[in-house]
């Protein structure tokens, strides 16, 4: 399935929430506030998750405010093959134990997240692959295969070979922690409840990855250099 087929997919797949007809559905919930006609209600994500609890279908409503970023985010990483699978198995996770889900929490982008790096982290030899994979092609081609708006957070220097060698390096919760912020766009707070850690943790680790980073490539050129 393409990405845009996806990204404006109107409800999660019907595996994701236990074969859950179209007319079990939650009624359609807006994705934004401002969006909201006269009359109805915004809802928070805590508040779908906790109502779907009684009403499975209201799940559905989450998938359609964040499936699209998700899967754009898992694409980063793992490439299109395994991006659609991937995001499918995130909010078949993020369904069975939205039970658990913090709803003090209105905002699930960080939940979700957090399950997509658990879900990445079974696929780390593809995220390799694929990594060295756009590290090695024309950057016509890398500018390509991130066209759409939230990838371009990928910069397509960001992927050469020194850069991934640097990533390669790393501890794979450094990564993750950096990936997080660098691509995903999230704050320290949100990356924080992301990964189960403290913000202190989230600005500790991130300042010795840049430390690092910065020594790694203090001896090497950007790619657009070299030629």
């Amino acid at each position: 399935m393409p990405l845009d087929d996806w990204k404006t997919t109107p409800r999660i797949p019907d595996a994701a929430v236990g074969r859950v007809t179209s007319a079990d559905r939650l009624r359609p919930v807006p994705l934004s506030p401002t969006g909201t006609p006269p009359g109805e209600t915004w809802l928070s994500d805590a508040e779908l998750i906790a109502r779907s609890l009684a009403d499975p279908g209201c799940f559905a409503a989450v998938f359609d405010r964040h499936g699209g970023e998700i899967l754009r985010y898992v694409h980063a990483r793992l490439g299109l093959d395994l991006a659609e699978d991937v995001t499918a198995e995130t909010f078949l996770a993020a369904f069975r134990s939205r039970d658990r889900y913090d709803t003090t929490r209105p905002d699930a982008r960080p939940w979700l997240y957090g399950i997509a790096v658990r879900q990445i982290a079974s696929n780390r030899r593809a995220e390799a692959r694929y990594r060295r994979l756009l590290a090695s092609a024309p950057l016509d081609l890398v500018t390509e295969d991130f066209s759409d708006r939230a990838a371009e957070r990928v910069s397509a220097l960001a992927l050469r070979p020194q850069l991934v060698a640097v990533l390669d390096g790393m501890r794979w919760r450094d990564r993750e922690l950096l990936l997080l912020v660098a691509w995903a766009g999230l704050s320290y707070e949100e990356s924080a409840a992301a990964l189960g850690i403290t913000v202190s943790a989230v600005k500790s680790r991130l300042n010795r990855i840049r430390v690092r980073t910065r020594a790694s490539l203090a001896d090497t050129k950007p790619a657009a250099e070299e030629r």
